[in-house]
């Protein structure tokens, strides 16, 4: 995918040969979404989606969600499809289920959030089984599911990259978009992930009227894999010879991130959601490898101690929060 992804930031000549192609995608995604019936849980569901392919900051905004829900009393569950992994039928997630069974985002949410997870293709079906489960679960978070039109849902809350914006603005295969933008003249919010310093002329023109945030991805502790108990600042990893890998949707983001802490290194890119071995890793010479949480929960079976991992955090403009609350509260009645 990679030599097609470098035609998706601007109309190339590639890019026009596939646009019937997108056109023909977009048909079908469009007949898809007008003949399917959404099936509804009895409890109200969240998504949190995007309109292109790649990372935006999903995963780090559905764990923010979590996280606010419970601080006000919710008991949240989140379904996910679990890309990268190999289960299709509904599947609890735990903290050390095997990523390529699972996938690597749906074991980084059972780590991190401290709530009931389940992945499967189906996530009404995946919804029911985390209910029967956890019958206390009163609120639902489906991560990456604003395409999975099967599963009625309460908000609709749509991540975009404040950096990269839409690209070209074509859909898949010419462009990276799996939506048109239009598509969030639909949604509840809008989030934007990107430190506001370059922002894409895209962003400022976004079709609709939902309510938009801001969120930017924060990350100054690594942890390493080997003794997760252990951890360390940037100032560890000045003047020592560093090589850095990501396998996740936008690799640069991560190597910016590095090299705004003041880090020099080599950069390794990988595909999203990349089945890490232990050669991936494992750098002669190398004293500090350096990658992501997503990467690090496939990469830890082959940990030696100089491998580390980044823990970010998303940092959402409060009033995402509170937009939901009054949402959910207006859901009850």
């Amino acid at each position: 995918m990679a030599w097609i992804e470098s035609h998706w930031e601007r109309v190339t000549p590639v890019s026009a040969l596939l646009s019937p192609l997108s056109l023909l995608y977009g048909a079908v995604a469009g007949v898809r979404r007008a003949t399917t019936t959404p099936a509804r849980l009895p409890v109200p569901v969240i998504v949190v989606g995007n309109l292109t392919v790649g990372g935006t900051g999903k995963t780090p905004l559905t764990l923010w969600l979590a996280e606010c829900l419970k601080a006000r009393g919710y008991m949240p569950g989140i379904v996910s499809r679990g890309y990268g992994g190999r289960s299709r039928a509904p599947r609890r997630v735990l903290p050390e289920s095997d990523p390529l069974v699972c996938g690597d985002e749906a074991v980084l949410l059972a780590r991190r959030s401290g709530c009931e997870v389940w992945v499967g293709a189906d996530r009404v079906a995946v919804g029911e089984a985390l209910l029967a489960s956890q019958p206390a679960c009163n609120v639902m978070l489906s991560d990456d599911g604003l395409q999975h039109y099967r599963l009625a849902r309460d908000i609709e809350i749509c991540v975009v990259d404040a950096e990269r914006g839409f690209g070209n603005g074509w859909l898949l295969p010419a462009g990276p978009l799996r939506e048109p933008p239009s598509r969030l003249a639909a949604v509840d919010a809008v989030v934007a992930n990107g430190d506001g310093s370059a922002p894409h002329p895209s962003i400022a023109r976004l079709p609709g009227n939902a309510a938009r945030y801001s969120m930017r991805l924060e990350g100054r502790e690594f942890r390493n894999l080997l003794n997760p108990g252990q951890t360390a600042g940037a100032e560890s990893f000045r003047g020592k010879r560093v090589q850095a890998v990501a396998g996740i949707g936008n690799p640069q983001r991560f190597f910016g991130h590095l090299h705004k802490m003041g880090l020099e290194f080599t950069a390794h890119p990988f595909p999203d959601h990349h089945p890490f071995t232990a050669a991936d890793i494992a750098f002669a010479g190398a004293e500090a490898v350096l990658m992501t949480e997503k990467d690090a929960v496939k990469c830890q079976p082959y940990a030696d101690e100089r491998q580390w991992a980044l823990r970010v955090d998303a940092q959402v403009d409060p009033e995402l929060g509170e937009f939901v609350l009054r949402k959910l509260g207006a859901s009850r009645k």
